[in-house]
C-alpha cells in the first residue's frame, strides 16, 4: 500500500506538470500576448529649426510621446517650434527615454486580461478568507482551491501579472531606465494592502499563480489527513532560508542598478505558464523547484521571491491571522507537526521569530480542540510552563 501511494504521488506530479504546460501553451496561442522589451536609448536628430511635429517624425515618435514630453494640450501643440520649448537637449533626450519606456512597458500589457485577473482574485480571496474562517477548509476542498488558482490565474490568465513580478520587474525598470510605471506601483500597492495586510500572505496563500502550484505539489505528496509526507518532507529552518531569501533580493537589487541586469529573468519560474520562450536553463531550474516542491514546502516562495520577502514584513502587522487559544489548548503539538513549515511551532509557542505563514489552515483542521482560529486581533502569549521541551 505504501509503495502504491508512492506510486501515485509520483504519477499525479507528472499528470500535473505536463498538463500546466500542454494547457499553459494553448492558453498563450489564444490571448497572443505581446513580449515586454525595453526600447534601447535613442541618439535623437535634434535641430532648433525643426517644429515639435518634424522632432518626432525625424526621431519616429508617436504623438502620445510628444505629449508627454511637451505637454502638449492640443493637436496645435505639434507646430510649435522646438527652439521655442527652451528644453536643454540632454533633458530632452532623457524626458524622450523615459516616455518610450512607459509607452512599450504599456503596450506591453493586456489590460483586459489585468482587469479580469484582479476581479477574479479579489473574489477568489473572498471566498478562500470566507472558508477559512468559518473553518471550512478541508485537505479535499484545499487542493481544490489550490488546483483551481493554478488553472484559473496561472494556466487560463498567465504568467503575469504576479505578485512576484510587482516586486522584480519595479527593481529591474527602475534599475534599468530609472522610470517607475505608475500600474506597477499599484498592483503591488493592492497586492500588499489587500493580500497581506489585511489577511496574512493571503495573495500569495490562494492566489499566486506559482505560490499555488508549489503549495500543490507538496499535498500531493501528502497522506489523506494533511497531516504528514508520503514520500519524506522536509522543514528547513527558517533561519537559513531567510538568510538567503535576503541575500538573494540584495543581489538582484544590485545587478539591476550597477549592470542593468535582470538576475531573476534566467530561472524565472512563473515561465511554466509561457513554456513557449523557455530555455533549456530555465527548464531545468523550474524542473528542480518543482521536484523540490514534493519533499519542501513552497522553495521558491521561501528561498528566492522578492515579493515574499516583502509580504513577510508586512504580516507582522496583518490585521486577520492565525491566533491560538491556550485556555482550551492541550499542548499536543498536533499543529506544529501537521504544519508543512516551522511557522506553527514559532507561533504556538512564541520562542522563535515567526516565519511566512501562507494561511494554508492546516493547524486548524488537526487541532482536537479546536483552540486555532483565523482571526483579527493580538496574538496571545502563552502561559509560562505551557510547553515542555
Amino acid at each position: 500500500m505504501l509503495k502504491e501511494s508512492k506510486g501515485r504521488t509520483i504519477l499525479f506530479f507528472a499528470v500535473l506538470i505536463v498538463s500546466v504546460v500542454v494547457l499553459s501553451s494553448i492558453s498563450v496561442d489564444i490571448w497572443g500576448d505581446a513580449p515586454e522589451t525595453l526600447p534601447s536609448d535613442r541618439e535623437l536628430i535634434f535641430l532648433d529649426s525643426m517644429t515639435i511635429k518634424e522632432f518626432g517624425e525625424a526621431n519616429q515618435l508617436s504623438n502620445a510621446v510628444l505629449k508627454e514630453v511637451f505637454g502638449l494640450t492640443s493637436p496645435e501643440g505639434l507646430q510649435g517650434s522646438l527652439s521655442g520649448t527652451d528644453i536643454p537637449a540632454e533633458t530632452l533626450s532623457a524626458e524622450v527615454n523615459k516616455a518610450l519606456v512607459l509607452e512599450a512597458e504599456n503596450a506591453s500589457k493586456n489590460w483586459k486580461k489585468i482587469a479580469i485577473k484582479f476581479v477574479l482574485w479579489i473574489v477568489y480571496l473572498g471566498v478562500a478568507f470566507f472558508l477559512l474562517k468559518k473553518r471550512k477548509i478541508t485537505p479535499v476542498m484545499r487542493t481544490g482551491l489550490l488546483l483551481g488558482a493554478v488553472a484559473l490565474f496561472g494556466v487560463i490568465l498567465g504568467a503575469d501579472p504576479s505578485p512576484m513580478g510587482t516586486v522584480k520587474d519595479a527593481v529591474v525598470l527602475f534599475g534599468h531606465t530609472k522610470v517607475i510605471f505608475p500600474p506597477r506601483l499599484i498592483a503591488f500597492s493592492i497586492m500588499l494592502i489587500g493580500g497581506i495586510l489585511v489577511a496574512n500572505k493571503f495573495i500569495c496563500a490562494w492566489g499566486c499563480q506559482f505560490g499555488t502550484l508549489q503549495d500543490l505539489i507538496f499535498r500531493l505528496n501528502r497522506d489523506s489527513g494533511d497531516r504528514r509526507g508520503i514520500l519524506p518532507q522536509v522543514k528547513v529552518p527558517f533561519s537559513v532560508s531567510n538568510s538567503i531569501r535576503i541575500v538573494f533580493f540584495a543581489l538582484m537589487t544590485l545587478s539591476a542598478f550597477l549592470w542593468a541586469t535582470d538576475l531573476i529573468d534566467p530561472i524565472d519560474p512563473f515561465k511554466i505558464f509561457k513554456p513557449l520562450v523557455l530555455g533549456i536553463g530555465t527548464g531545468l531550474f523550474i524542473a528542480a523547484l518543482l521536484v523540490a516542491s514534493l519533499f519542501v514546502y513552497r522553495p521558491w516562495c521561501h528561498f528566492f521571491c522578492p515579493f515574499g520577502l516583502a509580504g513577510w514584513l508586512v504580516e507582522k502587522i496583518s490585521v486577520y491571522r492565525i491566533h491560538v487559544d491556550y485556555k482550551t489548548c492541550i499542548a499536543c503539538d498536533a499543529c506544529s507537526k501537521a504544519c508543512p513549515s516551522t511557522v506553527m511551532e514559532a507561533i504556538l509557542k512564541r520562542n522563535r521569530t515567526i516565519p511566512d505563514c501562507f494561511s494554508c489552515g492546516t493547524c486548524m483542521g488537526v487541532c482536537p480542540t479546536q483552540s486555532i482560529s483565523f482571526k483579527a486581533g493580538k496574538r496571545q502569549i502563552p502561559p509560562a510552563g505551557k510547553f515542555k521541551d
